[in-house]
């Protein structure tokens, strides 16, 4: 029998782009960072994230420990490399992918703020001004100014780009490997920002709650219908559940996928 969950009611945002809630539940994490660690440590070696692209054939699983150490490569990348912090901004133009979650939460980790390009919260959640750092897909270069640019060639394998980059970009697979793989997060706060119109932590935590995924479940995302990391990603991270991520997902093979990979489709 297919597993389905009905729509999830979104809570309201405000004019300004931001979520509030007078009855935010206080046993939320404070922030993506808290929430990470926990979604991270808790049993490592489980899976946290995998990913499916039918168009290639491509199936990634990635445990907790595996996308930690994702993570920590981009934030030392952004530190260490780059000088980066908090208060600065990290545009990221990327679809629904699983190195579109290391990239996400790299940036969180090193206290950056993110210009989602208004996929996120809405088009308030873009930057007014150039960013200090962008993440793109090679056919998305020209939507951004920043003062360092990777690109991301989103290959199999996490291969880099055949040929080299697109000009004036880095590749970011070549350039993040040779960073460590632990990282310490910065001291940040509820009320530090998380998105580049000033949403904080406690704020982006609290509208994630609100997207209806269910706690500790291991959910199907179709990427192809839900490209907004804030509900395929930051959602289930605070939930402490799993995600199942597809691209170009065969409708035929749905049901036969909820049952192999134990996943309930959300939402």
């Amino acid at each position: 029998m297919l597993t389905t969950r009905p729509n999830a009611q979104f809570a309201p945002i405000t004019p300004d782009g931001h979520y509030r809630d007078p009855d935010m539940d206080s046993d939320l994490p404070p922030t993506v960072v808290a929430a990470l660690a926990a979604w991270t440590s808790t049993d490592a070696t489980r899976p946290r994230l995998t990913y499916y692209d039918d168009g290639t054939g491509e199936r990634t699983e990635l445990s907790g420990a595996t996308l930690a150490n994702w993570i920590a490569k981009t934030a030392n990348l952004l530190v260490d490399g780059l000088g980066l912090g908090t208060g600065d901004v990290a545009a990221v133009r990327l679809p629904a992918h699983w190195q579109t979650g290391a990239v996400l939460l790299g940036c969180w980790s090193a206290g950056l703020s993110v210009d989602l390009g208004g996929t996120g919260t809405g088009p308030a959640s873009v930057a007014t001004e150039p960013a200090a750092v962008a993440f793109v897909a090679a056919d998305r270069l020209r939507e951004v100014a920043a003062d360092e640019t990777f690109a991301l060639a989103l290959a199999p394998l996490a291969a880099p780009f055949r040929s080299g980059p697109p000009p004036g970009a880095l590749d970011y697979v070549v350039e993040v490997r040779s960073h460590g793989d632990h990282f310490a997060p910065s001291r940040i706060g509820p009320h530090t920002a998380a998105l580049a119109d000033g949403m904080t932590h406690a704020e982006l935590v609290a509208l994630a709650a609100s997207r209806g995924v269910p706690s500790r479940a291991r959910v199907l995302v179709n990427a192809d219908v839900l490209s907004d990391p804030i509900s395929w990603l930051v959602a289930p991270l605070v939930m402490d559940s799993s995600v199942v991520l597809c691209r170009g997902l065969d409708p035929a093979r749905l049901e036969a996928r909820l049952a192999s990979e134990r996943a309930i489709a959300y939402p």
